[in-house]
């Protein structure tokens, strides 16, 4: 467990050590579970990816455009496109990103031959919509007592959307789709990929909703406190939470996965990160972050390494 000087009033290492995380394991899933996932990820499939988009300059060796896609419910996606300028796209990327929003996309992967795609999910950032709070303690609890209608599941529309839209605009590198989430995207994308294979591998940082009934238990400031409040206002816990718990989906998923967990993170319980990574049960390997969502000594180093071993993970896989 790690040990930081921090403001908190709770311990956001929450006494575990690595080991204890590395055997933190999923809970049971719904009978249904499976069968949930696959009819949304069928009808999804049916709905073609409406698109408009514009190059709005350039940077970095990519040309950046902006974009809109339409997602299920009506609702308008915008976010970005990075093309390279001077290299053939061979792999695409969808990028997804946390509770924050996103207000540029990321220019500094250095992965060579491929496009990024950033969505902004449902309600967020380029994606606001009056039907939908932007902030993150609203937000999660919109619909969250109708599996069919929980936000969550929208988002995962977003993603898979995303993927079909990168299939038609680089249809030479339909077999080669990956994804790359934070926080918020990392838990999305942990439960979108078991269900869709044309994501070919995922890399996953400090991903949430993993093991819900746990995550319920631990303090923190980020989403996951609004849902325990409502959970105590309510006096009961949600059946729709057992549809999207993270951990449960991983069970399922069988592409290779790369996974950073933290052992201190105050927004994201780390027992909870590392939920998704034990339960994976396609190929994975781990980045040990000394903490997520804080600030720390060894942060930029940190930081430089995974991006080192990113650059591998995504890089081999392209060639």
């Amino acid at each position: 467990m790690k040990h930081f000087s921090h403001p908190f009033h709770f311990d956001p290492s929450y006494g575990y050590t690595l080991e204890q995380l590395l055997a933190v394991q999923p809970p049971a899933p719904p009978e249904n579970f499976a069968a949930f996932w696959q009819s949304r990820y069928q009808a999804i499939l049916s709905i073609h990816p409406y698109f408009n988009m514009g190059q709005c300059g350039s940077h970095a060796g990519f040309k950046i455009f902006d974009i809109q896609y339409q997602s299920s419910d009506d609702f308008t996606i915008g976010g970005w496109l990075l093309e390279p300028e001077h290299q053939a796209v061979k792999q695409c990327i969808v990028v997804g990103h946390g509770y924050g929003g996103r207000d540029q996309p990321d220019y500094h992967f250095n992965i060579p031959e491929t496009a990024f795609l950033f969505p902004c999910f449902r309600g967020l950032s380029r994606s606001r919509s009056p039907r939908l709070s932007d902030q993150p303690n609203f937000h999660v609890l919109h619909d969250i007592d109708d599996p069919h209608r929980y936000v969550l599941g929208g988002c995962v529309d977003d993603l898979w959307l995303g993927v079909s839209l990168m299939q038609a605009l680089y249809p030479q590198a339909a077999d080669k789709i990956a994804y790359m989430g934070i926080s918020f995207g990392g838990g999305i994308g942990a439960l979108a990929l078991p269900w869709d294979k044309r994501i070919g591998r995922a890399h996953l940082n400090v991903p949430t909703f993993g093991c819900q009934p746990l995550r319920l238990t631990l303090p923190t400031i980020g989403s996951g406190s609004a849902v325990t409040d409502y959970v105590q206002r309510h006096s009961h816990i949600p059946a729709t939470l057992a549809y999207y718990d993270a951990a449960i989906a991983a069970t399922f998923a069988v592409q290779p996965i790369h996974v950073a967990a933290a052992l201190f993170d105050p927004m994201v319980a780390p027992p909870g990160q590392f939920a998704i990574y034990n339960a994976w049960a396609g190929p994975k390997s781990l980045f040990v972050l000394d903490a997520g969502h804080f600030e720390y000594p060894r942060q930029e180093q940190q930081n430089q390494q995974l991006l080192w071993r990113l650059q591998t993970f995504f890089g081999d896989w392209s060639n």
